[in-house]
């Protein structure tokens, strides 16, 4: 199993360890709900050193990116950074991802996802339009700062006030003497950054960011409270509202299809299948009745039409309440229906719901 550069940190912290996709992470330290509200109110650490960094150079890595992905990368000037997805021939999503633009026409970094390192570089080597292509991931560790503090914590680590970089942009800076680079990115729904630094320097720089962030209330977080943070945001998670088979119409990513820009893969497979009409749509809901919807759960409707089933489910803590996301037939898709989950041998009433869930 691979261990993370923090990883040693976090089993001192006395962090609850647990296998995430190879990798050896820290799914909760003192308690997920406190965590979670943490970051909502304060500021916390997440190691997200096991996320993957494909790197895209030469004169041939602008045309590469924009056949791989769905976002137009053209407007990328350096220091900016996009939310895209890399696509297949049949219209599905490969994976979703941020490229940071580090040199326009010149040289691009793609952030993946720790589940799909090895298929992504794989894909990209397959469909490169002749660009210079490195898997990067052995060299980078990653943490992630956030929270309402999140911007004053980091910027107090780094000397400067970083707050000018704005949301989806990135900066080189110097940390223990090596370039790192600092993003206003994220995948909580605060605000904050997240960190690219060499790995020998991650340890120094978390407990440089813990040391600092001491009187601001900071605390590392776990993958725990990763996941209940993103799903009341309504944001999507690989292998749970997206796969291989997933037409981003259908999974709301419309917005970064740019099918009037530009060719790219999968892109007339797209187009098509949402001419014909998608049957589903991704919806979030709140349990009516008490329980948890869990991915895979069945949902129906109240006179047992099988709509689809549940892609993430968990009780929010900022809510107090059990919210789920999942697909349901797209009449089914109206704010204000009501819906069945099948929970075991008990069907629970839910209700479709506006989102994000936490504004």
């Amino acid at each position: 199993m691979k261990r993370t550069p923090l990883a040693e940190l976090h089993e001192k912290h006395g962090a609850k360890m647990v296998d995430f996709a190879g990798w050896w992470m820290p799914v909760q330290f003192k308690g997920l709900k406190e965590e979670h509200l943490l970051v909502r109110e304060k500021v916390g650490l997440f190691d997200v050193s096991h996320m993957g960094e494909i790197r895209v150079k030469g004169p041939q890595s602008l045309p590469t990116i924009q056949w791989l992905l769905s976002n137009d990368a053209s407007v990328l000037t350096k220091g900016k950074a996009q939310y895209t997805l890399l696509t297949n021939h049949e219209g599905g999503i490969v994976d979703d991802l941020i490229v940071y633009c580090i040199e326009p026409e010149e040289d691009y970094l793609l952030c993946v996802n720790a589940a799909n390192i090895e298929k992504d570089f794989q894909w990209i080597l397959e469909n490169n339009k002749g660009a210079d292509i490195t898997n990067e991931s052995e060299d980078w560790a990653q943490i992630a700062i956030q929270g309402p503090k999140g911007v004053e914590l980091t910027s107090a680590v780094f000397g400067e006030d970083l707050s000018s970089i704005e949301s989806f942009s990135f900066a080189a800076k110097t940390f223990a003497g090596v370039e790192t680079w600092v993003a206003r990115t994220g995948y909580t729904g605060e605000d904050g950054f997240e960190v690219f630094v060499p790995k020998a320097q991650a340890a120094e720089l978390w407990t440089a960011l813990l040391e600092k962030g001491a009187p601001m209330g900071v605390e590392p977080i776990g993958l725990g409270a990763r996941d209940t943070l993103r799903t009341e945001k309504k944001y999507p998670l690989y292998g749970h509202e997206i796969n291989d088979s997933t037409n981003p119409y259908e999974a709301g990513l419309g917005w970064v299809t740019k099918v009037n820009a530009k060719d790219f893969v999968g892109k007339s497979k797209i187009v098509e299948q949402k001419e014909q009409g998608l049957a589903r749509k991704l919806v979030g809901f709140k349990m009516l009745d008490r329980g948890i919807a869990r991915q895979g759960y069945q949902l129906l409707s109240f006179d047992n039409k099988e709509l689809g089933e549940v892609t993430s489910g968990t009780p929010s803590p900022s809510l107090n309440e059990n919210i789920g996301i999942g697909y349901v037939l797209k009449e089914y898709a109206e704010l204000g229906t009501e819906i069945l989950v099948q929970v075991r041998a008990r069907q629970l009433k839910a209700q479709v719901v506006q989102t994000p869930f936490v504004k």
